[in-house]
């Protein structure tokens, strides 16, 4: 499953642009008072403004699996990357066969960079913002994780992620290419102190060359 373009808020459009054009070196593929679209690899970030909007997302991009120490280092002047542990950075997560640092965007996002190393997509170029290959997750809060995923599932032809523990609380849809991290409102955002709240979201996925939009 690939997560082709997704939507959300923005209280800031202009310092939102600033941030992921000048700090991560995206480009631009639509800009207006209203919304604003980044190319992000192979996905489309849009944000729409709301100047009353007063919450967060959490979502990751998917980098080359053997680029994450390039990553940490291109990372260092631009963001701040969030300690895990003992002065750590790096997560480990052992069933998924990934790791993945976290960092913030302008507006208070928390944004992920994941390498999972079951993808072949091992790059030889130096780390840059053409390393980010696509947006691989997107958190959606809603309070049946497991039945809204099994609603999806049902209705798009999809699967529970094989390699996650899925839960009344924490239900992933999708594979390595594409999540929906589905989480109860108020669970922590992973690896931070943030709540989870329930905010407008749209998704569009593609599933088996079918596409389809998904509104939360």
């Amino acid at each position: 499953m690939k997560l082709a373009h997704i939507q959300i808020q923005t209280n800031n459009i202009q310092q939102t642009l600033k941030f992921y054009t000048t700090v991560l070196g995206l480009s631009i593929v639509k800009n207006n008072e209203e919304t604003l679209s980044i190319q992000a690899g192979n996905s489309i970030l849009e944000f729409v403004e709301n100047p009353q909007f007063n919450s967060i997302y959490h979502f990751a991009f998917n980098i080359p699996e053997n680029k994450l120490d390039e990553a940490i280092e291109w990372c260092k002047n631009k963001v701040d990357l969030i300690f895990i542990e003992d002065q750590n950075v790096i997560t480990n997560f052992e069933n998924w066969n990934a790791n993945a640092v976290y960092f913030y965007d302008n507006n208070g996002n928390l944004l992920e960079f994941i390498a999972r190393h079951d993808l072949n997509n091992a790059q030889n170029e130096s780390f840059s913002s053409k390393s980010i290959l696509n947006i691989s997750e997107i958190g959606i809060v809603n309070e049946n994780p497991l039945a809204l995923g099994k609603e999806l599932i049902a209705k798009h032809n999809l699967k529970f992620f094989s390699k996650n523990d899925n839960s009344e609380l924490f239900a992933a849809v999708g594979d390595d290419e594409g999540l929906l991290i589905i989480v109860k409102p108020n669970r922590n955002w992973y690896p931070t102190q943030t709540p989870s709240q329930s905010n407008k979201t749209q998704v569009r996925i593609e599933n088996n060359e079918i596409q389809s939009e998904l509104f939360f």
